[in-house]
């Protein structure tokens, strides 16, 4: 009798380990499910009863999750803001290579030196030319360049907002699946999961703020205080722009009616992946636009012409520059002028064009002419536009550069300004990304599963696991050497 006791001690005990391994191993592997938040068990083991698990915690830190939503959404921002001047920044590319507007302007420089010391030679006429299409080139490419960035800012707000729509609408089935298990004392510990597993996605998207109420619902608002979820889902809305052309400004996102993003409000979203976008949209790639522009009026300027009749009576006139709305000079800033820059065919060989009317004048008309005298070796024009290069100019001081300087001088600020941003963002966005991460470390330590200390109790118990089945073969050894001894 005292020997089947044993027996039946020991293989409940080694039944007791054995579950006991299985929920290790169950909590090791869920190690591996980011969102997932520690949940304990409470074993009892006796003869002959096994595993019992009369109930499950969920360990939460709302605090650390608040801060990682927090975290989370300004990393976003900037991450989107430094990914948009990256794509700007290869607008001036690497300044040893010549290709930014600025290095640029500089080369036109040299080769009208060049042009003055030889003006007899059509060939260097010709290369003055060239020289000013890289330029003009150069900035309609750079035009270009922005317009894509600002126009794919506009499209990933639609799919930032439609993306916001359908998580919210997530967020209401599984809220009211907390609210109905916590009302019937269901175990909702994996619904409490999922249901932070879609605040997480929302706050990479917008910033929010959530308040607890009774019986586990939650609602959600912006981080500028607009509801986004109460009960039901608020509608965020926004109309796409296919065209947005430069000057023209892009839709503002709602949310239940009330503007949250594109146009000035008090309640204006501040962090996530849609406010990043749309400082894009509507600031940076503004700015530079209008920077660019105003590089494109001031060579325009700097190469107009002016009526050199006895009496003058014609307004200064597009030279060698011109643009869409040419031969009148712009004024002000003029959206899209450096998308529109261009060579006047009348000085461009490859029009048609005689490239000496750089020396001479009259590219507007006769009226317009300098060199009167058709002398050869006339180089008082072209002294003039060197001069014009390097000459202050008035420029608008929205564009946030120095409103008064020579237009190379202007391009070299822009270029400055460009990279300064750039390294800011980017700097800025490996702050936050950081905050962020450390965000989700601590709140995977509070919440997670530890598994350095889930190995180690995996290994105690399986060393009990064969201490005990040693046991059981010993015992059974035992009883067959007594039965054979009997029989």
């Amino acid at each position: 009798m005292s020997l089947t006791l044993s027996t039946d001690t020991a293989r409940s005990s080694l039944q007791a380990t054995s579950e006991q391994i299985s929920v290790v191993s169950r909590n090791i592997a869920r190690v591996h499910d980011a969102d997932a938040t520690r949940k304990t068990a409470t074993l009892v083991s006796g003869p002959g009863v096994g595993v019992s698990v009369p109930r499950i915690d969920r360990t939460s830190d709302q605090l650390l999750f608040n801060t990682y939503l927090t975290a989370n959404s300004a990393s976003q921002a900037q991450t989107s803001i430094a990914s948009a001047l990256g794509q700007m920044q290869r607008t001036v590319d690497d300044t040893d290579q010549e290709h930014s507007p600025a290095a640029l302007m500089s080369k036109l420089s040299a080769t009208l030196q060049t042009y003055s010391g030889d003006p007899q030679n059509p060939a260097v006429a010709a290369s003055v030319v060239s020289a000013a299409k890289d330029v003009s080139n150069a900035l309609n490419s750079a035009s270009n360049t922005v317009a894509q960035v600002r126009q794919q800012a506009d499209a990933d707000i639609a799919t930032s907002v439609a993306n916001i729509n359908d998580l919210l609408a997530q967020f209401q089935n599984l809220n009211n699946e907390v609210v109905r298990g916590s009302s019937n004392g269901r175990d909702i510990t994996d619904i409490l999961d999922s249901r932070d597993a879609v605040l997480k996605q929302l706050s990479s998207e917008v910033g929010i703020r959530t308040v607890s109420r009774d019986y586990g619902d939650v609602a959600i608002y912006t981080d500028s205080g607009v509801t986004l979820f109460d009960k039901v889902p608020r509608a965020v809305t926004f109309q796409q722009t296919q065209n947005l052309a430069a000057g023209a400004s892009g839709a503002a996102v709602y949310a239940d009616g009330v503007p949250i993003a594109g146009t000035s409000h008090i309640l204006e979203i501040q962090s996530g992946k849609l406010a990043g976008l749309m400082s894009v949209r509507d600031d940076i790639t503004v700015t530079y636009q209008s920077q660019l522009d105003e590089m494109a009026r001031g060579l325009i300027n700097a190469f107009s012409e002016t009526d050199q009749s006895a009496t003058p009576t014609l307004p200064a006139a597009t030279g060698l520059f011109t643009y869409s709305g040419g031969p009148a000079l712009p004024t002000g800033v003029v959206a899209g002028l450096a998308s529109s820059i261009k060579i006047n065919a009348a000085v461009d060989p490859g029009q048609g064009g005689n490239a000496e009317l750089i020396r001479d004048g009259g590219i507007s008309g006769a009226s317009y002419k300098y060199n009167a005298a058709n002398a050869p070796a006339f180089t008082d024009r072209i002294q003039g536009l060197i001069s014009s290069l390097n000459s202050g100019q008035a420029f608008d001081a929205s564009t946030q550069l120095p409103s008064s300087s020579s237009v190379m001088d202007y391009a070299k600020n822009s270029i400055s300004w460009l990279e300064a941003l750039r390294q800011s963002a980017t700097a800025e966005a490996d702050y936050r990304s950081t905050v962020a991460q450390r965000a989700t470390s601590s709140l995977s330590q509070a919440t997670g599963v530890n598994l350095d200390e889930e190995m180690t109790n995996l290994l105690d118990l399986e060393r009990t696991f064969q201490a005990s089945s040693r046991l059981i073969n010993t015992v059974n050894e035992m009883l067959s050497t007594l039965i054979q001894s009997l029989s």
